[in-house]
């Protein structure tokens, strides 16, 4: 199988191919048969289950399907395998971020950077955020991201190229719902085929053996010792004497039997195998213009975007699929990527690692650079505005007051 080289990934983003694609063939840790919990959604109590199923069309076959992954979740893995390997200098591009750790009480936090901030570069967080001391809407920076739109995306490439791997809609910044957004090129899911929903079952045995009925538990008055059983000492002033509005049993402080149970809505699925889909929108890539520009040149710059989705493949497959507990799945293969035409023809399909991977990104990066088109190689450090930093400090210290379980 040949290799994905910087001059077939050039030709398939100027014309050569509508679509990037791999398709990852997986099986659950314990072997064929062995039973996954996919994600749970809000239903209502008299639904089946609790998991997004679905009849799909899988070759000649219409099958029973079952959500493993979705679509945002997909985005974010490979946004974290990216952001790994960035932090290990294995690759280079900016990843911009806010740094915590200069605020003692707030140092958990580390660095959010734009591949973990959820509306990445039109976050909040960032917004909030001091870029050279000054609000980043209003830095130069700041203002040119602000602008930058998909008739003219040199800024975001500059100081964010990610964002317009996995899109981004500006929709709080200062121009409202009319900011730019910026497409979805990249698109992943995972699937399990020929679903059969499980059940689950659960019981604890306290070693205490403390009786359900014993006592009454009140919440107690200092919320640092959590309950009493005197009703002197009760938080009384809330109207609510239980513990958070319950039966007051001692099982609102996790003491007491839980009888065995079964749970028919959230009890695992068993799958043939599950199927990861990727899809690198080439076609979407071409409608981001950088003007000003030559053709060849915007055409190297959308190849280093596209070099990037190569990027979060293939190392998205060496970060494992481990989804939740209890959904670890194992591929039959290492990544594989076809090559889309629009003439409907069997796909050319070429193979790619971490080692290409990596090679390819530096390449396209810098015949992009050659072009007038360059990636920003300065640091982009963000510090928490005062602001900020004050609600993060109220809101902790609500946390810190409301009892648990409330």
């Amino acid at each position: 199988m040949p290799e994905l080289t910087i001059e077939r990934l050039t030709d398939a983003v100027a014309g050569g191919a509508v679509a990037l694609r791999s398709i990852m063939r997986l099986q659950p840790a314990d072997g064929p048969g062995g039973k996954v919990f996919p994600p749970t959604f809000a239903v209502a109590a008299t639904a089946e289950n609790k998991y997004a199923v679905e009849e799909r069309q899988v070759g000649d076959q219409v099958v029973t399907t079952v959500l493993l992954d979705s679509v945002a979740s997909q985005a974010n893995r490979a946004e974290l395998a990216l952001l790994e390997v960035w932090e290990a200098k294995d690759l280079e591009f900016p990843v911009p971020y806010v740094d915590f750790t200069g605020e003692p009480d707030l140092a958990d936090l580390g660095r959010i950077t734009v591949l973990e901030a959820p509306h990445r570069f039109a976050d909040a967080i960032f917004r909030d955020s001091l870029l050279g001391g000054t609000l980043f809407r209003l830095s130069d920076v700041g203002q040119r991201i602000t602008e930058a739109c998909p008739g003219n995306a040199t800024d975001m490439f500059r100081y964010a190229p990610t964002a317009l791997l996995f899109g981004q809609w500006d929709s709080t910044g200062p121009k409202g719902g009319l900011g730019s957004k910026f497409q979805r090129a990249y698109v992943s899911e995972i699937v399990g085929l020929d679903a059969k929903i499980g059940r689950k079952v659960g019981s604890r045995i306290d070693p205490l053996q403390i009786e359900r009925d014993a006592a009454v538990v009140y919440e107690h008055a200092d919320p640092r010792q959590r309950w009493t059983l005197d009703s002197a000492e009760a938080a009384q002033e809330k109207g609510k004497p239980k513990l958070a509005g319950g039966d007051g049993r001692p099982a609102e402080i996790n003491h007491g039997n839980i009888a065995p149970s079964i749970d028919a809505q959230a009890g695992g699925v068993t799958i043939s195998e599950a199927r990861q889909t990727t899809v690198l929108s080439l076609a979407a890539l071409r409608r981001l213009r950088f003007a000003g520009k030559s053709r060849d040149a915007e055409v190297a710059a959308r190849t280093a975007v596209a070099a990037l989705g190569v990027a979060a493949i293939a190392y998205g497959y060496e970060a494992d699929h481990d989804l939740r507990s209890r959904c670890l799945l194992i591929p039959h293969h290492s990544p594989v990527i076809e090559m889309v035409g629009r003439d409907g023809e069997s796909p050319e399909a070429v193979s790619v690692d971490r080692e290409s991977a990596a090679q390819l990104l530096s390449e396209a990066s810098a015949r992009a650079a050659r072009s007038g088109i360059a990636w920003e190689r300065a640091e982009i450090a963000l510090t928490p505005a005062p602001k900020l930093i004050e609600l993060l400090r109220r809101s902790r210290e609500v946390s810190a007051r409301e009892p648990v379980g409330e």
